[in-house]
């Protein structure tokens, strides 16, 4: 069967897609496209449609993918594409065997958090102009997140009687209601210090608000209001990186893992309930210690 025909099934799953399940123009774009890229190669490499193609055929396809340089990620959204369209044949009668339903989707290794470098958290934390009120109280959000890798949601909540700047803590209450104290460090508890004694009245005015980083309505600082700040100080700091509100949590983490810090502690600091969502640091350590092995080792 010729190429065209490929066309005319794709576009009928493509329909079917849209039909059952309401999904947008863009979507269905890309499912096409995964469909049409599969089909050339099963006509190039196997004189064959995407109807005609045994299990072995698609796996060869997945494997070729691989040596083009695909990563686990795309290969794995292709063969759902493949299994999808499959399955709609199946159920149509337009073939008796799925030949997708044994191939084994490829292993997805967890993404690593996007860091930042100790220096790259220097240039963020001295980006915001401490000469306003709005910049001294970024700053101090900012070593604030650093110091104690707060979520962002739990810093914009912070009142007053959860720090403790004598004994230099703060009391969070975070997922599922459980509180734990994280050390605020000395530059931290200095900063607060200082806000508390100027910045902040400057913010408010005689108003009165219950956080303690208030914004010039008199309110407190939403997530989204920080996050978008936290990404205009980052391009004043030179940084490319993706920013996103965990990126200083993350740092913390990350930080105090490469320094040589117990992965329970790191684990209890950051309010983990399972011990495996804060091994990803260990990851994280080891490509850092990978990466300067590679730099500085004669044979690296």
């Amino acid at each position: 069967m010729s190429p065209e025909s490929d066309d005319a099934v794709i576009e009928l799953f493509a329909d079917a897609l849209w039909m059952e399940r309401g999904l947008s123009q863009n979507t269905l774009a890309a499912y096409q496209s995964d469909l049409r890229t599969a089909s050339k190669w099963l006509q190039e490499k196997r004189e064959l449609n995407l109807l005609q193609a045994q299990p072995d055929d698609l796996g060869d396809y997945l494997a070729a993918l691989h040596n083009q340089g695909y990563s686990a990620r795309s290969s794995a959204r292709i063969l759902s594409c493949l299994r999808q369209f499959y399955q709609h044949a199946l159920r149509e009668g337009a073939i008796k065997i799925d030949p997708s339903a044994q191939i084994a989707s490829p292993r997805l290794g967890r993404p690593l958090p996007t860091s930042l470098t100790e220096q790259e958290v220097e240039a963020l934390l001295n980006a915001p102009n401490r000469g306003e009120p709005e910049g001294f109280r970024d700053r101090v959000m900012l070593e604030l997140l650093y110091a104690t890798g707060l979520r962002v949601s739990e810093l914009v909540a912070l009142r007053p009687g959860q720090i403790n700047l004598n004994q230099g803590v703060v009391r969070i209450t975070g997922k599922g209601g459980k509180e734990r104290l994280v050390p605020l460090g000395e530059e931290a508890i200095a900063w607060l210090e200082r806000f508390d004694q100027g910045p902040r009245h400057d913010l408010l005015g005689e108003r009165l608000c219950v956080a303690i980083f208030p914004t010039r309505r008199g309110s407190g600082m939403t997530r989204q209001a920080f996050w978008y700040r936290i990404k205009k100080h980052a391009q004043q700091a030179g940084i490319t990186k993706p920013i996103s509100p965990h990126t200083l949590r993350h740092a913390f983490a990350t930080h105090l893992v490469n320094h040589g810090a117990d992965l329970r502690v790191v684990q209890m600091l950051l309010g983990h309930s399972d011990l495996s969502t804060t091994q990803i640091y260990t990851h994280v350590a080891r490509e850092r210690l990978k990466s300067l092995h590679a730099k500085h080792h004669p044979r690296g």
